[in-house]
């Protein structure tokens, strides 16, 4: 529709667009700036197709740039390319009416979240309209590369028309936008600012940003170029630059994919962790790049959560421009590329395992504990747990590290379970009872201190045909079939005909003692240096994995379970002697109460010490006089 003065109206779509932008949609009105340097951007590179096709057009002495220029007193902003330019014909058509790539469905979706569109905008064609964020009026002037087509002016208030007139003084190729800017955006006119918006958005645009006269975008786009031109202190100036960490990466993970999709990825492993206490858990992703242009900074769905110590990029070039945050988690294009760098990743990570041990155990040091909140990721479960690694009795100290398959080469024949313990520390899980009869057959096993060691154990179930098994959990009878490698400390005689009877009066009396408290008491088969300890029902969750529970259930109760009684110990062989003497000597109630509530220590489900210390304090003055009677003999 046009007038006698060259003026016309916009499309219905474009209004109602119109109308939603001047009353204040957008909270990120930076993107305007973004948006018009990416299609300067483009202009450009469809110049250079043509040259590349042998397509004559003027101006070639012309360089490829993006200029950006201030005029304070006017308030002012001017962004001009030395691109393809437009035809009146092309105004019409892409500045006058929204893309054809579905109007309709981006007005619907703004009408469904208004929040949404800072992310959506020129997903379907109107990146240029954000200008009318900042604009009281835009003015367009335009040459196309073809020689024949006369400049063009565009003005428009953004109120529902625009006028078109054609320039009559000479114009050199390409398009210049005059922004003048409304009250509440002044602050755009200030070289600081555009500054600050073109680093963030548009600093590896493929041609020169001149704000001013300086070009601002001086970092490469380093993911772009060839590796084998890329040498180690750029990769370490990108990755300062990115991380702003001043240390050298500990790997670089550098790809560049064709097919079936074509992106680029630029990823840094960190030397060190610097988020010692989580604070900054939420601060991770991959910042996420289309055609150069910043998409969205720190995307945390192109990586599983457990990856997040890896900084970096990725590139795309069959991503729409400005695709939303919510089709992005349902874009098949995106999750191929997300599966791509998370292979990326654990690809590098394997062969760091295999390369340099020494490395991967720096890596482990400092990232290990958030990899191991991978557990719960089927889809790369084998690739997750060939990386996982454990301090263990194979190793000489705390700091040592083992493999799950380091584990199966140094297990037993026939060994089938890949046992672990869980403690505060090497020593605590070293005084468990439980590891007695591991210890007695020379069976290795796993230390874990982590509480989401115990998810990882419970969650994967096994390795490699192996099934993980906690040592309060193991099945006897297996572990009896391999052959005992130590010698007993204390040798005792086998216990008579006699004794044995009264041993099994004594476990039951105390049963009676503890009555509720444990499910039953027997003799036990896998204490060699303990006097007794408290055993899960078979098929029962492991300990640790009852505590984290009963913490986060916030459930203070002791869970019930077995006792089993070492017979060979002096302590039990003692308490025999007096039970046989006397069946009701209150010394007997006052050692099984102690032995109870040091297996409950041991366990770390004693809530009250009151009477374990009461009752260590009441035989300590007993045995110290007995002991000073002896000393006066």
């Amino acid at each position: 529709m046009t007038t006698e003065n060259n003026q016309f109206e916009f499309k219905a779509e474009v209004k109602q667009l119109l109308n939603i932008l001047v009353h204040s949609l957008y909270t990120n009105r930076d993107i305007f700036l973004r948006e018009l340097i990416s299609n300067a951007s483009d202009a450009l590179d469809k110049l250079k197709f043509e040259s590349n096709r042998g397509t004559e057009y003027p101006d070639k002495d012309l360089p490829l740039e993006i200029s950006i220029k201030i005029d304070k007193e006017a308030n002012q902003i001017i962004v001009s390319d030395t691109g393809i330019g437009m035809t009146k014909e092309d105004l019409i058509n892409h500045i006058g009416t929204i893309a054809k790539s579905g109007s309709a469905e981006f007005l619907q979706q703004l009408a469904k979240d208004k929040d949404s569109a800072n992310n959506i905008i020129g997903k379907f064609g109107v990146g240029f309209y954000s200008v009318f964020m900042v604009a009281k009026e835009v003015t367009i002037r335009t040459k196309s590369f073809k020689a024949e087509e006369n400049a063009i002016e565009w003005v428009s208030d953004g109120l529902g028309s625009y006028t078109l007139n054609e320039l009559e003084e000479l114009r050199k190729r390409g398009t210049e936008i005059v922004i003048s800017l409304n009250d509440e955006s002044k602050d755009f006119a200030e070289k600081y600012r555009l500054e600050n918006i073109i680093k963030t958005h548009s600093n590896f645009i493929t041609f020169p940003i001149k704000l001013e006269g300086e070009q601002v975008n001086k970092v490469t786009a380093l993911w772009r170029e060839p590796k084998s031109s890329i040498t180690k202190e750029q990769y370490k100036d990108f990755y300062n630059f990115l991380s702003y960490d001043s240390e050298e990466p500990l790997e670089t993970i550098h790809s560049s994919v064709d097919a079936p999709i074509q992106f680029n990825s630029l990823m840094f492993i960190p030397a060190k962790t610097y988020d010692l206490f989580g604070f900054n858990r939420d601060d991770y992703g991959l910042d996420l790049y289309v055609r150069r242009v910043l998409i969205q900074h720190k995307n945390k769905d192109l990586l599983p959560e457990f990856l997040a110590f890896v900084k970096g990029v990725v590139d795309s070039e069959d991503l729409p421009l400005n695709i939303s945050r919510e089709t992005l988690q349902e874009d098949l294009i995106f999750s191929k590329i997300s599966q791509s760098v998370t292979n990326q990743v654990f690809s590098a990570l394997q062969k760091m395992a295999d390369k340099d041990s020494e490395k991967y155990q720096s890596f482990w040091k400092e990232h290990g504990r958030v990899f191991k909140l991978g557990y719960g990721d089927y889809t790369n479960r084998d690739k997750y747990s060939k990386l996982l690694r454990f301090n263990s009795s194979y190793n000489d100290d705390e700091k040592g590290l083992l493999s799950l398959e380091e584990y199966i080469e140094k297990a037993k024949e026939n060994q089938k379970e890949i046992y672990y313990a869980f403690g505060a520390s090497r020593a605590a899980i070293n005084m468990d009872p439980h590891l007695e009869i591991f210890k007695s057959k020379g069976i290795g096993l796993l230390y874990l201190y982590d509480p989401v060691d115990e998810f990882v154990m419970s969650s994967l179930r096994n390795f490699n045909d192996y099934e993980f098994k906690s040592v309060d959990q193991v099945d006897l009878k297996k572990l009896e079939e391999f052959e005992t490698v130590t010698e007993k400390k204390n040798i005792v005689d086998d216990l008579s005909k006699d004794d044995e009877l009264h041993l099994s009066s004594l476990l039951s009396n105390i049963k009676e003692i503890l009555g509720d408290k444990v499910t039953e008491v027997r003799a036990s088969t896998r204490l060699t240096d303990s006097p007794a300890c408290l055993i899960n029902p078979d098929d029962s969750m492991s300990s640790t994995m009852q505590k984290i529970m009963n913490l986060s259930n916030k459930d203070n109760s002791i869970p019930k379970r077995a006792m089993e009684i070492n017979k060979d110990h002096k302590l039990i062989r003692n308490l025999l002697h007096v039970f046989k003497s006397d069946t009701q000597d209150p010394f007997i109630k006052k050692v099984v109460d102690q032995l109870y509530d040091s297996s409950l220590l041991l366990e770390g489900y004693l809530n009250d010490p009151h009477s374990l210390v009461q009752n260590i304090n009441s035989m300590l003055e007993e045995s110290s006089g007995w002991y000073v009677s002896l000393k006066k003999k």
